[in-house]
């Protein structure tokens, strides 16, 4: 289970010491207005049937899904259509694209019972689940006859059928040996003893163990936090279909609790977090849903509503965040881009190299289908851990990416940078790569960073040497990071993170203190140690991601938006007007990155980043409002005062009393000190809660608050 502070942290770290690795309060109220998003179970056929409309259209005489860039069959593209295909039609959808179904399923499973060298790219651990469970989906849609010998085809051993890799390819077997055997294909002791022997020797101990039970497919260095939802996904998946040999329990325990712990790291979009192979491929976000639907079906079986209504929100958050990168052009039109960019797909803008236009529609349309079978019961919705903040959290050293959240505010940063290529790319960056906001488009970003064999960008220090201006996220080999952790709670974190050199290397040192509100991520950067050499502060601007973006750069601001959008994101400069000097575009997964050089004049660099959206202040209003006392600070957006944040829409913190108007006098007075949180509407308190027992004076009248238990406040 995740951690939970039984109080809120407030602490000050010593200086590069590291932080716990998971601090999280246990607040329910939403710094923002907060709805359900009521997302109907069949949206999910209507992305489905799309997908399969465009891919018939590839559909060769044999039945194959050929690839319409390569023209050749690609992996498990077949058998993932015709999966899809069946789910659509026993829902009484789209019943004119059973015959092609039934062809992609006469194909693949004939390739099934040739053996692994008859199969696409040896694909064949993808194979063994998807096609077990087509057979039963078809089963009712075509003739005895057929359903028969698709079975005998199915049988063939698996040692016959896989490539044999390791990592997160032996989870499909796993699940797909299971499938078989309920499915009466093969007995239950060969399918117990393929999964004991794949979990004791080689699953186990990818798992990280409390508090993160994550996944390491140790395909990247840092590790990858998107194919890391593969492995767990398969592993919750065998359980959730019933898995009941020796080591069901603790397979079971540890998909459960990782998949919990990832609630912390998916965006408030919906995204799931950046970092290592496979980063921003859209289909990822379909393999939380997944994860998410099982567990909401299984908190809601328990009897924990709470849990069941967050994994069910968060399921329906990544479903809405793909719909970002939906095509609606011509014959591409109910596709998806592979990766999150709108660049002509025939440039592979962030692909890794097995990436391809067939495998990855096949995988989205495949796992939506899954989604749709899974999700069977209504469940309220409730905030998700995203969108309520309150937490901060680091990850294993193999994975070294830390995340912070408060109301919604949340930015995720890499203490360590790839240093080789892994499957076409470098991943991972050093330095903060994402900065996202509840309500709000998270393409903005800075979209999460570059790292290419020309250089590298994040939001980060820079540095003179040698004649040349050196970039921390250029520096994979030669800097770390170190991060602590000082204040924790839903509407206010402070943190940092300190930059140094490795052993053995030498640069300046710097220290990037961060305060995170609801209403964005202040940061102000130092130089620790090293000369005087002049340093700088690199702010990351999305400039074009296929499609070119509005950027303006005005009174110490940068700022961006998409042409026509009403949300827009912005680097503040706070104090002294800096020089900017804007260097050459860099192309990331996302897209083009403008690093904007942004010179210091003083001791520090100071920053206010502010993800704006129609109706708050312009970044204008916010600049020239924006007064620094200290660690402390206040704008038109709100005032942080020590332990105390005070907004427009909530104000909360710790301590007995809290000034809403700013007239010096206490509105809200508590019995005792506490954690508190209040939701406001034009000034006027309209929901509370307390992390303890306590009377509140609240409006003049008296209310008692029970311990993490929102009340409201009439007016």
């Amino acid at each position: 289970m995740i951690l939970k502070t039984a109080t809120i942290l407030l602490a000050t770290a010593a200086f590069g010491v590291a932080a716990p690795p998971v601090i999280r309060t246990e607040f329910h109220l939403t710094a923002r207005p907060w709805q359900p998003l009521n997302i109907e179970r069949e949206k999910y056929l209507d992305i489905i049937e799309g997908l399969c409309r465009f891919s018939v259209q590839h559909q060769d005489a044999r039945g194959a899904i050929l690839d319409p860039f390569l023209k050749t069959e690609q992996q498990y593209a077949t058998p993932y259509f015709a999966y899809a295909v069946g789910t659509l039609t026993a829902a009484g959808r789209a019943r004119d694209l059973l015959p092609s179904g039934v062809r992609a399923m006469e194909h693949s499973t004939a390739d099934f019972a040739g053996g692994r060298d008859a199969i696409p790219d040896q694909h064949g651990e993808f194979f063994i689940p998807a096609l077990t469970v087509a057979v039963e989906i078809y089963a009712k849609q075509v003739p005895a006859g057929t359903i028969e010998r698709w079975r005998e085809r199915l049988k063939r051993p698996w040692r016959e059928i896989v490539r044999g890799a390791v990592n997160n390819w032996e989870t499909y077997k796993m699940k797909g040996e299971w499938l078989r055997y309920t499915s009466g294909l093969v007995s239950r002791e060969d399918a117990i003893a393929a999964i004991e022997d794949a979990w004791k020797v080689r699953q186990r101990d990818r798992f990280t163990g409390a508090p993160w039970w994550l996944y390491h497919d140790r395909s990247s260095d840092p590790d990858t936090l998107s194919v890391e939802a593969v492995g767990r996904g398969n592993l919750l998946a065998l359980t959730h279909f019933g898995y009941n040999g020796p080591s069901a329990a603790e397979i079971r325990k540890a998909s459960e609790a990782g998949t919990e712990f990832t609630l912390l790291l998916q965006d408030p979009s919906g995204q799931v977090p950046a970092n290592g192979r496979t980063d921003d491929h859209v289909w990822v976000e379909t393999g939380y849903q997944l994860a998410f639907e099982v567990m909401a079906e299984r908190a809601l079986q328990s009897g924990d509503l709470e849990l069941a209504g967050q994994f069910r929100h968060a399921a329906l958050l990544a479903f809405r965040s793909i719909a970002r990168w939906r095509r609606t052009d011509g014959a591409w039109a109910g596709s998806y881009f592979i990766t999150k960019n709108r660049f002509d797909p025939a440039l592979r803008v962030g692909y890794q190299t097995a990436s391809q236009y067939s495998n990855y529609s096949g995988s989205l349309m495949f796992h939506l289908a899954e989604a749709f079978h899974i999700r069977s019961t209504f469940i309220r919705e409730v905030p998700s851990p995203s969108e309520i903040g309150g937490y901060t959290v680091a990850t294993d050293a193999e994975y070294d990416s830390v995340f912070a959240n408060a109301g919604g505010m949340y930015m995720q940063a890499n203490l360590r940078g790839q240093e080789a290529a892994t499957s076409g790319n470098r991943w991972t960056p050093l330095g903060v790569v994402r900065f996202a906001r509840a309500g709000w488009d998270t393409r903005l970003g800075p979209s999460d960073g570059a790292l290419t064999d020309s250089g590298g960008v994040t939001f980060a220090p820079e540095f003179f040497e040698n004649g040349h201006w050196l970039r921390l996220a250029d520096l994979s080999p030669r800097y770390r990071g170190v991060w602590s952790v000082q204040f924790v709670h839903p509407l206010l974190v402070r943190c940092a993170i300190d930059y140094t050199p490795r052993p053995g290397f030498n640069g300046p040192a710097f220290r990037d203190e961060f305060t995170l509100t609801p209403d964005g991520v202040f940061s102000v950067v130092t130089k620790t140690a090293g000369s005087n050499s002049p340093w700088a502060v690199t702010w990351p601007v999305l400039e074009n991601d296929g499609t070119p973006l509005e950027r303006s750069s005005r009174n110490g601001i940068q700022s961006v938006r998409y042409p026509g959008g009403s949300d827009e994101q912005n680097f503040i400069a706070v104090g002294p007007l800096p020089k900017f000097s804007a260097e050459p575009l860099m192309r990331s997964t996302y897209g083009d990155l403008r690093p904007v050089r942004v010179g210091v004049s003083g001791a520090d660099s100071a920053t206010f980043v502010y993800p704006r959206s129609a109706g708050d202040p312009s970044a204008e209003a916010v600049g020239k409002s924006f007064s620094v006392r200290g660690r402390d600070f206040s704008s038109v957006l709100g005032n942080v005062t020590g332990t105390i944040y005070t907004g427009r829409a909530a104000a909360g913190g710790v301590g007995r009393a809290v000034d809403l108007d700013g007239d010096g006098k206490p509105d809200v007075t508590f019995s005792e000190e506490c954690g508190f949180v209040l939701q406001l509407r034009d000034g006027q308190v309209i929901a509370a809660e307390a992390d303890r027992d306590v009377s509140a004076v609240i409006g003049g009248k008296k209310i008692a608050l029970k311990r993490y238990t929102p009340a409201q406040v009439a007016n």
